[in-house]
């Protein structure tokens, strides 16, 4: 009889007392970082957590980079970012929406400290590992609590957004958006507003569109192709019938999620998380079916406007969201306009007459 392994072990007998040596390895690690103690919070494990991926160029203003990389390549880019590496970035589009998800965090905190049901913010980027280094400085320099990053080198990220378990993705790269909600994931493209506005400190606020986001298209196809009577007549013919959900339904829930959260505490009239529906409906002709839905869903929103077809710039004005989400361009620019930072929302009939305008 002849035998690979030691003499009187057996292959099979080896290789299992090397599976069981290895898992105890990984358990004396896993029990040494787990009572690890740090002032600094733990990043929650990420199936528990809600996690928001932020695109460098979507948490920073990165334009004249930007204009770098495409003006004189990937390598002149690349020094530039690592001459000035202590030179901290502006913040971008989503900066001020992290902040506020993060204030969220910390409230959670002081209620549930043992709890990991909170935001958990990713760096998501197409970046080179050289830049990381500015990255990490200008995070620090505001005190952001982001600790993990996804650097891909050039490669498009949106492989690893499932592999994150993310719930939003957030990046001034329309293509790449485009890609994440084909893929199923919550995403939307963002907007620099043109006027500074001052943002709450103390609450999270989250504006959201209607159709094409929260909900499907269903409704909108039907506007589009035939008319808004044909569209009165439909909404009310199936007011008692759900409409099917959209790319942002599940975002919304998980906010309602830590709402209720706060709500346990008695927290309610103090609660750092306010939604807004913000929708060109009518209430009186298409209302209903929209509060009858959120409603089959066992989901709250705050605020509800109907604004039956007036532009949405000066309500979002008076509410000062961190993000709008829309799927309609024309909408975004108007924000963008007044000062509202807005997140384009790639989906739906409307993408498809955007295109051919």
């Amino acid at each position: 009889m002849s035998s690979s392994g030691p003499e009187g072990v057996r292959p099979n007998e080896a290789e299992g007392d090397g599976l069981q040596e290895a898992e105890q390895d990984w358990t004396a690690a896993k029990a040494f970082y787990d009572n690890l103690v740090s002032k600094r919070p733990r990043p929650p494990k990420p199936q528990h957590a809600i996690t928001v991926a932020v695109s460098s160029r979507a948490l920073f203003d990165l334009v004249e980079e930007r204009r770098i990389y495409e003006e004189q390549g990937v390598e002149k880019y690349v020094e530039y970012q690592q001459d000035n590496e202590n030179v901290t970035l502006k913040p971008g589009p989503a900066f001020y929406f992290v902040k506020a998800l993060e204030h969220v965090n910390a409230r959670l905190l002081e209620l549930y400290p043992d709890d990991e049901e909170r935001f958990d913010i990713v760096l998501m980027t197409n970046n080179h590992a050289q830049v990381g280094v500015r990255l990490i400085n200008s995070i620090n320099h505001y005190g952001l609590t982001i600790e993990r990053f996804c650097m891909t080198g050039g490669k498009s990220p949106i492989g690893y957004l499932t592999a994150y378990l993310t719930n939003l993705y957030l990046s001034a790269d329309s293509e790449k958006v485009q890609e994440a909600i084909e893929a199923g994931i919550a995403s939307a493209t963002m907007f620099t507003a043109n006027k500074d506005v001052a943002y709450s400190d103390t609450q999270l606020r989250v504006a959201f569109d209607g159709d094409a986001v929260l909900f499907s298209d269903e409704s909108e196809q039907i506007v589009k192709e035939q008319g808004l009577d044909r569209f009165f007549e439909h909404e009310q013919l199936n007011e008692n019938k759900p409409l099917a959900q959209g790319p942002l339904k599940g975002f919304l829930e998980d906010l309602g999620k830590l709402q209720k959260k706060f709500y346990a505490k008695n927290e309610r009239l103090n609660c750092p998380i306010r939604t807004f529906l913000v929708t060109a409906r009518s209430a009186a002709s298409s209302g209903a079916r929209v509060l009858k839905t959120l409603r089959s869903w066992g989901l709250e929103i705050d605020e509800a406007l109907f604004l039956a077809g007036a532009p949405k710039g000066p309500i979002l004005v008076k509410i000062r969201p961190h993000i709008f989400f829309d799927d309609q361009m024309f909408h975004i620019e108007g924000a963008q306009k007044l000062g509202t930072i807005a997140a384009h929302v790639p989906y739906g009939v409307a993408q498809k007459y955007h295109k051919a305008a």
